[in-house]
């Protein structure tokens, strides 16, 4: 049994940058804060994690529970205009790889994002996934990737070591996998990795990798 993990914003959909434009308008709107968006400069790149750096380093009068419920509202609402206008479109081939590998007893499957679960679900359903199957861990229930990750793992049951792999495609991703020496395979082309591919049409290149475990 192979443990096929997905990030989700430009791994699985094309929403990584007005997700982030998104996230960066709702803390204006809620702080008043012009903030710095490239997040790989953050320590934990997940929404929840960025908010805690920010009050580290910029908003100490706020604490996490009431600032987090806050950009929440506005994040949530903010993504809801825009898909309402723009429907999210899948990585090429994403819907069909992922319903094979469900329908499939080799695989389980399971969602780690680092963006919050309510946003995560209203693109996936944007770009036409159905998420009644799918199983979603998110930042709602850690601040860390790492710590995402390994919640992910765990709501799926025990697997055997080695048996995992995750789809990414950014450099925390990269970061992650090798901090929990996790199988890793980079979709797009926006960080590079020896297990690459743009999308998901190649569904025998996909499952290579994954069996393959990083061999």
């Amino acid at each position: 049994m192979h443990h096929v993990m997905f990030d989700i914003d430009g791994t699985l959909i094309e929403s990584y940058q007005f997700d982030s434009d998104c996230f960066v308008a709702a803390i204006k709107e809620v702080t008043g804060l012009s903030v710095d968006s490239n997040w790989e400069r953050y320590p934990h790149a997940t929404d929840r994690g960025i908010l805690m750096t920010l009050i580290e380093r910029q908003l100490p009068q706020y604490d996490l529970a009431s600032l987090e419920q806050q950009v929440k509202a506005v994040f949530i609402r903010n993504i809801k205009q825009h898909i309402s206008d723009h429907p999210v479109r899948e990585i090429a081939g994403a819907r069909n790889f992922m319903a094979q590998l469900l329908d499939s007893d080799q695989f389980t499957v399971s969602l780690a994002t680092g963006g919050w679960g309510e946003t995560a679900l209203l693109k996936l359903q944007s770009a036409g996934f159905d998420t009644s199957r799918l199983q979603l861990t998110s930042s709602n229930d850690h601040h860390a990737r790492t710590g995402i990750m390994k919640i992910a793992r765990h709501q799926v049951g025990e697997v055997s070591e080695g048996s995992l792999t995750y789809f990414g495609d950014a450099l925390w991703d990269v970061n992650a996998c090798r901090s929990l020496g996790v199988n890793l395979v980079i979709i797009g082309n926006r960080v590079e990795h020896h297990q690459q591919l743009p999308n998901y049409l190649d569904v025998d290149a996909a499952l290579r990798f994954v069996i393959g475990g990083g061999a």
